[in-house]
């Protein structure tokens, strides 16, 4: 991705179904677990990189002895900082005291059975480390501790914080993070006082219903009630102090999760191959936790996947498919070649079919899949310009050597060079530094006579296309310049994970308010304005997005040769074309994967046009705040 945007985060949680003393002779060491967080947590460093943090939770550990440890870092490597403080207690130690399961249970911090990582991307609280997951809520009864982490973004945390206090609470913090555990927090001290109530009035003395409690928690109740006013995306993560753990899904299935579970272990994360990776096992041994539903793991080790919510129709956020989640997984591998070989009839007509004087490349790393799949799909497209040909018949040697002559051009143009500093204080020093981001290989153009066609996963901003990629691109003198987008146009704000939350960010959207302006149509903008303050002012659940009236009036045509013009430096020699991906074909290369709100406006939940039109009213009145 040319944009650089920041996203949802990520989650592992690990359950040793044994006992230490079980991992220390298998595999040498009772440190398996620790081992296996860190891979986990390492594998999805793609998901978050403002903060990291693992809880652990160890079992049957008699009063006195700490049984929750949880340590967490937000620093430039966070995941090195965590595990570095982890394992710091176990510097100086003997090899007998290392290899001794019991006595680094009783000693050591993290010696424990069950566990829970994250890794954050930070909407809300900067890089503070309060804001870090995992968050304890502690309290001297075991099953009424509880530890969170989790993916989500909710709309309605201001209304959430709201039935905290109607319920009689006082949050310290109005963040979704604090409101989420609060809520979890809420209901499992309500069915524990239930249960208590229960055993006491059966004449059980309280030292037997503290365990009576552990045993009987209705897990799939608790979380059921505390997440049925959630409008939002979330995959959520709890341990309870005792040792049941849980994870679950949104109804729409908005963020991901999936697990797989033998006799050793369970383990959940936010990405399926890196299960696969980090456990060896196939494809088939890892399952998806279904939206709305919950995967729970009681402390006597049995396992349910279990409905808490009722399911909607699955939103499942397409921007996994095309540049988040790791390209290793079998299915988004092959979603992305899809992705890429759709394009190549647009390309074809964007070229005039003149591929003996056109260059293919990508914009590294991420489209470089879609790339694939675009020169498979242009392979084909001359294959039939062959066959086409030899078919009329007539044609001798020379002639069949002329027509089979023709080749998709490939090339490996653009090199991604140095990662910016922003050490860099000075505004002006860090622009001059924007066109070095990346490098081009020199020598693989005809000057002045060849169109270079490159692929990126998606255009967002616009600016280091702008501004660095297209300018660069320009050293090798192309007669045109085509960009094309593996995704539809970024038009909408999202409010489930991704940060893309103001308008005024997106070339799609300011390329319309560009249109509106040079053909006198601004009084729409101003009536859009209105009609985003009255419909957020209403009553209704659900309201209707505004801002998609901004896009009516243009083609996806209109729009993008709007912001061909705005995307070419006028420093530019070569013309600049832009294409997009069709919404149509983004759903026949995902076709299970449907969440489009980004390109759409179709929010899955009542919540998302309600931001769609705050973040329209930000626009207007200036406000840099996020819509949500």
């Amino acid at each position: 991705m040319s944009d650089s945007i920041q996203h949802e985060c990520g989650i592992a949680l690990l359950r040793l179904k044994q006992p230490l003393q079980y991992y220390q002779q298998k595999y040498g060491s009772w440190c398996y677990g620790l081992q296996k967080m860190y891979l986990l947590m390492e594998k999805q460093h793609n998901r978050g990189q403002d903060g990291a943090g693992i809880a652990t939770v160890k079992f049957d550990m008699p009063p006195g002895f700490r049984y929750i440890d949880r340590a967490r870092n937000n620093t430039a490597a966070p995941i090195k900082g965590v595990f570095a403080e982890v394992y710091e207690p176990m510097r100086g130690l003997s090899s007998e005291q290392m290899n001794d399961p019991a006595w680094a249970k009783s000693n050591l911090p993290f010696a424990g059975e069950l566990f829970l990582g994250h890794l954050r991307y930070g909407t809300y609280g900067g890089g503070s480390i309060n804001y870090v997951h995992p968050q304890i809520r502690a309290n001297n009864w075991k099953s009424r501790t509880l530890v969170m982490a989790g993916n989500f973004n909710l709309t309605n945390t201001k209304e959430l914080f709201n039935l905290l206090i109607s319920l009689g609470q006082h949050p310290q913090d109005l963040s979704d993070t604090v409101t989420v555990l609060e809520k979890f927090g809420h209901f499992l001290d309500e069915f524990n006082q239930q249960l208590f109530r229960k055993y006491k009035d059966a004449g059980h003395p309280n030292i037997e219903i503290s365990e009576l409690i552990a045993q009987h928690l209705d897990i799939p109740q608790i979380i059921a009630e505390s997440t049925k006013d959630f409008d939002g995306g979330y995959t959520m993560g709890g341990l309870i102090g005792h040792g049941d753990a849980f994870v679950c899904r949104d109804p729409w299935g908005i963020r991901p999760a999936f697990y797989m579970d033998n006799d050793e272990v369970t383990v959940v994360a936010s990405e399926r191959p890196v299960i696969q990776t980090v456990m060896n096992v196939r494809a088939a041994d890892v399952h998806e936790i279904k939206p709305g539903f919950a995967l729970i793991i009681r402390k006597g080790g049995t396992l349910q996947h279990i409905q808490v919510r009722e399911p909607q129709e699955r939103h499942s956020c397409s921007f996994e498919r095309i540049y988040f989640s790791r390209g290793t997984d079998k299915d988004i591998y092959r979603e992305r070649l899809k992705l890429g070989e759709l394009l190549a009839p647009q390309i074809e007509r964007a070229i005039d079919g003149d591929f003996d004087h056109t260059v293919f490349s990508f914009i590294p790393n991420t489209a470089e899949t879609a790339y694939y799949g675009m020169v498979k799909g242009l392979e084909r497209t001359l294959d039939e310009r062959r066959i086409a040909q030899l078919v009329q018949g007539g044609h001798d040697e020379v002639s069949i050597r002329e027509i089979m002559r023709h080749r998709i051009r490939i090339e490996k143009i653009a090199v991604k060079d140095i990662k910016l500093r922003t050490f860099i204080a000075q505004e002006s020093a860090r622009a001059d530094l924007v066109p070095h981001v990346y490098d081009v290989t020199y020598g693989t153009l005809q000057e002045g006579v060849d169109t270079l066609v490159v692929i990126d996963d998606s255009i967002v901003r616009g600016t280091t296309l702008r501004d660095s990629i297209l300018r660069i691109l320009d050293r090798l003198g192309p007669r045109r310049i085509v960009v094309v987008s593996s995704s539809p146009q970024v038009r909408y704000p999202d409010c489930y994970g991704i940060d893309m939350a103001r308008l005024e960010d997106f070339i799609a959207f300011r390329a319309a308010i560009e249109l509106l302006k040079e053909r006198g149509r601004e009084a729409l903008i101003a009536e859009v304005y209105e009609a985003a303050k009255a419909a957020n002012a209403s009553e209704e659940r659900q309201v209707e997005n505004c801002v998609q009236r901004i896009y009516a009036p243009f083609s996806a045509e209109e729009l993008s040769l709007q912001m061909s013009k705005m995307l070419r430096h006028p420093d530019m020699r070569a013309e600049v074309h832009i294409e997009f991906q069709s919404v149509e074909n983004l759903h026949l290369a995902c076709p299970n994967d449907t969440g489009d709100w980004y390109f759409t406006g179709d929010y899955p939940t009542p919540g998302g046009a309600r931001v769609a039109n705050q973040a329209y009213i930000n626009y207007m009145e200036g406000n840099k705040s996020r819509a949500y």
